[in-house]
């Protein structure tokens, strides 16, 4: 669900060899392949069995289990009766300090197999890629997880802190079944801060890495339907109040309005770090950004650039539209929904109020399709980024960490919402030119997956020992 338009190139990386003897997972790491290849083998979409995710979290609850873990400890539970979500708990004996909440999900969007030329829900090994189904969303997360509770327990760690593994059920739909652990379940998930393996990660560029890019905040996601009525009439007799023209003069204001720029903690971190690493036409606006001038004259440009522009604003473009009857007769009705993905320190009333004002015609309402679920951004946790800037170099070297806001969303919405904050670390490298999630052939470098598992296995020892 969070991999949506232009936004999603900066979560998707390039897969980079690790430096010196990281991503050296050793046993590790053919359990990790196991268990991924455990996961795409069952068809957790919505197409799949109606019982899947509880397949799943069963799976590998079962392998927590044969490894020590107590079954007290790791629970398969859903908001219904075949939603399964595995919670898992890696208990302190004496902890100091508060949870952390390690977040993935194990369902995935439906898969055509006549439309991929591997089969979807079989992990196939080829060219130095595992293809399958939610190999890169995000069952790699899921199964990155669970293979280093195994490694830290076969090692005998002792963590001065719960580690509590949440794999979710509904993700990609509905997101009902995190909503339900949140509300129903919360002494299960109560922590500090929870990372999420369904975000942030490393961009390249010509198979360089560039930035480590952690994803701390989400806009929000509105759409709103935008419908003119009409009494219509005969085509041979037209009329000045035609509904397709009243409506598309309306869509003509909405396409030419911008929205005022609003920053927070993360955009403004993220258009000073950027800088380094725009292309040249980019930087004037990077620097006008990043020094808060927003009435600066180069800001005119900056839709121009599409990613920044989402960066920095709330944006609202038309994306569906039906309208008339008959070829033959004046149009009675002309709908269009615009679809809005809203800064964090806004809102969808706001938006709406916009919407309104800007189409500026009382004859054409304006409504909201769903309820919009904001999330705050969380804070850039010292705790956390102390941990980065100690690791990343040995992974990825003169990359520089860089705080992002998403414009599509995952779980961690939900997470943000409760009062927790959340940071998208998934570390995977992935092209962004070859982004496959949701699409025909999926896949993950498994030099990638294996050295993400070595970078989270490094990062919950820092972060917990």
């Amino acid at each position: 669900m969070f991999r949506e338009a232009l936004a999603v190139a900066v979560l998707l990386f390039v897969s980079v060899a690790v430096r010196g003897d990281a991503g050296k997972a050793g046993d590790t790491g053919t359990l990790a392949v196991g268990l991924l290849r455990e996961l795409v083998e069952i068809n957790t979409g919505p197409g799949g069995p109606p019982d899947a995710t509880r397949q799943a979290a069963q799976a590998m609850a079962a392998h927590l289990v044969r490894a020590g873990f107590p079954e007290a400890d790791v629970r398969v539970l859903g908001k219904a009766a075949n939603d399964g979500n595995l919670v898992a708990r890696f208990r302190s004996p004496s902890p100091s300090q508060p949870p952390i909440l390690l977040l993935a999900h194990i369902d995935v969007v439906d898969a055509l197999a006549e439309d991929w030329s591997l089969p979807p829900f079989e992990l196939t090994e080829k060219d130095g890629y595992l293809y399958g189904r939610g190999s890169s969303d995000n069952k790699a997360g899921a199964a990155m997880l669970v293979a280093n509770f195994i490694r830290l327990k076969k090692e005998g760690f002792v963590p001065n802190r719960d580690l509590i593994i949440v794999l979710s059920a509904d993700e990609e739909t509905t997101g009902a079944n995190i909503q339900w652990l949140l509300e129903e379940q919360r002494p299960l998930l109560d922590a500090a801060f929870a990372l999420n393996t369904d975000a942030g990660g490393v961009i390249t560029s010509r198979g360089q890495p560039r930035a480590f890019v952690v994803q701390t905040s989400e806009k929000v996601y509105a759409s709103f339907r935008l419908e003119a009525r009409n009494p219509g009439g005969h085509s041979s007799l037209p009329r000045r109040d035609n509904a397709i023209y009243q409506l598309a003069a309306a869509l003509g204001r909405v396409a030419d309005y911008r929205f005022p720029i609003e920053l927070n903690e993360t955009t403004r971190v993220f258009f000073e770090r950027w800088q380094p690493l725009a292309q040249p036409e980019e930087r004037p606006l990077l620097k006008a950004l990043a020094a808060g001038r927003l009435d600066a004259p180069e800001l005119g440009n900056l839709p121009d650039a599409p990613f920044l522009n989402a960066m920095a604003r709330t944006t609202c473009v038309a994306t569906q539209l039906e309208g008339g009857h008959a070829e033959n007769a004046l149009p009675q009705t002309a709908r269009a929904t615009v679809n809005c993905r809203i800064v964090p320190t806004s809102s969808a009333e706001a938006t709406l109020k916009a919407l309104r004002r800007v189409v500026a015609d009382p004859e054409i309402s304006i409504t909201q399709i769903d309820p919009a679920v904001p999330s705050p951004p969380s804070p850039l946790r010292p705790e956390l980024f102390d941990v980065l800037e100690a690791l990343v170099p040995g992974f990825w070297k003169d990359v520089p960490i860089v705080p992002q806001m998403s414009a599509g969303a995952t779980d961690g919405l939900y997470v943000r919402n409760a009062g927790i904050p959340t940071y998208g670390v998934s570390a995977i490298a992935e092209d962004p030119d070859d982004a496959r999630a949701h699409g025909q052939d999926e896949r993950i470098g498994k030099r990638a997956y294996l050295d993400s598992l070595e970078f989270w296995y490094r990062m919950l020892k820092k972060l917990a020992g």
